[in-house]
């Protein structure tokens, strides 16, 4: 394997058994070194076992297709994916395999399961590779499995693996202060347990010549002049408001303050029971969606956003309510008025006629161009999408465009499956396709050196976000756009982060210097205290969560519809399968819902399970989840979203149901079987 000097220069300690982190810019090879890295330890260390670890779906084919396929004639090596069965026996695929390549969510399930032929243990490994180590921080996989790392560590155990981080850009940490940024990187390296960030010092030029950052532009639009669309979603919104006679409600229409104001109010309506307000303030809160959409792609895409909401009202609801039949009136009585005037292209968004100047610019001067829009929701990405296949303009320019978007099913938006994640860059890859519009699952460590353009659509994110997306225009003058409207938040929260880059610069620069002091005893017991405090926090995080857990008798907690407030079922009626599944065996539970004639279809394979109808109140329509096929038998999954729970301290809702104050038994199939067939004899 053939290393540039740079990349000799920063393993040199990871080969000498040490944990390091590798902070190169994007496009200069860490993987690579990586690669090297685990080969000499596959070498050279008696029984090795090596995890890499990545945070996106699409890096675990890229990995094993792209750089780490040249170790493969001489070593096993295996990649889990989320659609794989074999993530329900690693433990046999790592007795079989040398080194495994998936994501840091499937190893941390393995690490905590129950189940033989899927356990693992951190000490079967003797080296970890986490890639975008900078996600090693609060609630993430990858931190999951550093605490318990770190838990090993303090009690004394040796034979913990090795680690090796990989970043292009550890951030700030939410901080804006050198003294903060400071505490974050420290935070971070005491997360990995690292001894030193390695990054070149005497072959920087080469970095930079491996690793040239593209030019950086702002292509800012102006206001609409006129914007009669919105005007009347907020003429909609003032009536709905004078409707639910709320006084402490603002009428910052179309902001995410509005917003975060209306969910409250939302669930304040469901835990007093009072439908009126629950339902307006959902149907706010689609009205907000469909003023911000408007504020970002086109008229008719905020339009369809509404239509289909009311349609799929219409179709899956019995509208009983006063309130329900009121909303769905009033959008009736102003439905063609909006459809009207979100095909006049005279009131048209400014951002778009932008968009297509800087495409323009760059797919007329350069025919072979690649490029990545990236915005903030599967939403817009697909709306974008949209706009260009309709722009003839556009289209004589020979721009192919599709979405890539993340894998998860859980969405209110379409969602892709891994292997189309996998064929949308492939096609990117190889030329077929030229444009992509993409949430932020593109931005870290996809290969796509061809990229010519990068675009920034409207975005507020972190300087973390902001580097990796500029990181993907690898190609020879490419360009990185941030088009936003002039003297916009987007505007100033872009130029923070370029604050804050050089900040974070200047943090790892002083880190890097307090662990090269000899001896290193201020950085060892700054990173020592660090990790105590990770520790004891862990154990107090677990002792809560475990007593929050007990606090209410299973007997004493009633589910109610959080649409028409019918009594459902009791807590103590609920299963729990494969550690996160909650079902409701009671037999008496089935004249409380019905089925749909139509499967679920989740994008993925399960071991003792498939997905069956999905599931509704039988009074009033409102979703409540699924059933679940488990080895053959039908059983309602309950979503606790669509649930208020009432307890003896009162009621509320919840959005997971790790937050929930009582316990749920596991569920025994041979139990329930047997019992089911005493019931039916």
């Amino acid at each position: 394997m053939e290393l540039r000097d740079y990349q000799w220069e920063v393993i040199d300690p990871a080969l000498e058994g040490k944990n390091i982190i590798i902070w190169l810019p994007t496009g200069s090879g860490k993987t690579r070194a990586a690669v090297y890295v685990c080969k000499r330890h596959m070498e050279s260390v008696q029984k090795s076992k090596v995890a890499v670890l990545v945070n996106t779906v699409p890096l675990v084919d890229q990995h094993l297709k792209n750089e780490f396929s040249v170790l493969q004639n001489c070593f096993n090596i295996t990649a889990i994916s989320g659609d794989s069965n074999q993530k329900l026996f690693f433990s046999e695929v790592l007795k079989m395999s040398d080194l495994i390549i998936c994501t840091a969510q499937i190893l941390q399930n393995a690490l905590i399961s129950q189940e033989e032929e899927m356990h693992v243990d951190l000490t079967d490994f003797t080296l970890l590779v986490i890639d975008e180590c900078h996600h090693t921080h609060k609630g993430t996989a990858y931190n999951k499995i550093m605490e318990g790392y770190l838990e090993r560590k303090l009690k004394g155990e040796k034979n913990l693996p090795q680690i090796l981080g990989l970043t292009a850009s550890l951030g700030t940490g939410g901080a804006t202060s050198l003294e903060g940024a400071r505490e974050h990187i420290l935070q971070i390296c005491a997360n990995l347990d690292t001894e030193r960030i390695m990054s070149s010092d005497k072959h920087k030029f080469y970095v930079d010549t491996y690793g040239p950052q593209p030019k950086k532009q702002y292509n800012l639009s102006q206001q609409r002049p006129e914007d009669p669309f919105a005007e009347q979603l907020m003429e909609i919104m003032a009536q709905i408001y004078s409707y639910l006679n709320e006084p402490d409600l603002t009428m910052d229409f179309g902001t995410q303050i509005f917003e975060q104001q209306i969910v409250v109010l939302e669930k304040e309506g469901a835990k007093r029971f009072c439908q009126k307000t629950r339902v307006c303030a959902l149907h706010l809160r689609k009205y907000n969606d469909a003023l911000m959409v408007n504020d970002t792609v086109r008229m008719i895409d905020a339009y369809k956003i509404l239509d289909e909401f009311y349609l799929l009202e219409n179709a899956t609801k019995v509208l009983q309510n006063p309130a329900e039949q009121y909303l769905v009136r009033l959008f009736d009585s102003y439905k063609a008025r909006l459809l009207a005037i979100a095909q006049d292209k005279g009131f048209e968004n400014p951002k778009l006629e932008e968009l297509q100047k800087v495409l323009q610019n760059q797919f007329q001067e350069l025919e072979s161009s690649r490029g990545i829009v990236f915005t903030r929701t599967r939403q817009c990405a697909h709306c974008l999408h949209q706009w260009v296949q309709e722009n003839q303009n556009l289209r004589k320019l020979g721009i192919k465009a599709a979405v890539l978007t993340g894998a998860g099913f859980s969405s209110q938006t379409k969602h892709m499956t891994q292997q189309q994640q996998k064929e949308v860059i492939y096609q990117f890859r190889k030329g077929t396709l030229n444009l992509l519009f993409s949430t932020s699952v593109a931005e870290e460590g996809l290969d796509i050196p061809e990229c010519n353009i990068v675009v920034r659509y409207g975005l507020m994110t972190n300087e973390i976000a902001m580097m990796q997306a500029r990181g993907r225009a690898r190609a020879p003058d490419s360009t990185c756009c941030v088009l936003a409207k002039a003297n916009s938040k987007e505007v100033a929260r872009e130029k923070l982060n370029e604050t804050l880059e050089v900040l974070m610069e200047k943090a790892i620069v002083w880190v890097q210097q307090l662990q090269l002091q000899q001896p290193q005893r201020e950085y060892r017991l700054k990173i020592e205290k660090l990790q105590r405090d990770t520790v004891v926090g862990r154990r107090v995080r677990d002792a809560e969560r475990e007593q929050q857990r007990r606090l209410h008798d299973p007997d004493s907690v009633c589910f109610y519809c959080i649409n028409c407030n019918v009594a459902a079922c009791y807590a103590s009626d609920l299963r729990l399968i494969e550690n996160m599944h909650r079902i409701n065996i009671n037999p008496d539970f089935s004249p409380y819902y019905r089925a749909s004639h139509s499967h679920v279809m989740i994008p993925r394979e399960f071991r003792d399970w498939k997905p069956g109808s999905s599931i509704s109140c039988s009074n009033c329509g409102q979703e409540w989840g699924m059933e679940m096929i488990y080895r053959e038998v039908k059983l309602p999954m309950l979503a606790i979203k669509h649930f208020v729970v009432e307890t003896p301290d009162g009621r509320r809702t919840y959005k997971q149901w790790s937050k929930v104050t009582f316990d749920i038994k596991e569920f025994d199939y041979f139990e329930y079987c047997t019992t089911n067939a005493l019931l039916d004899s």
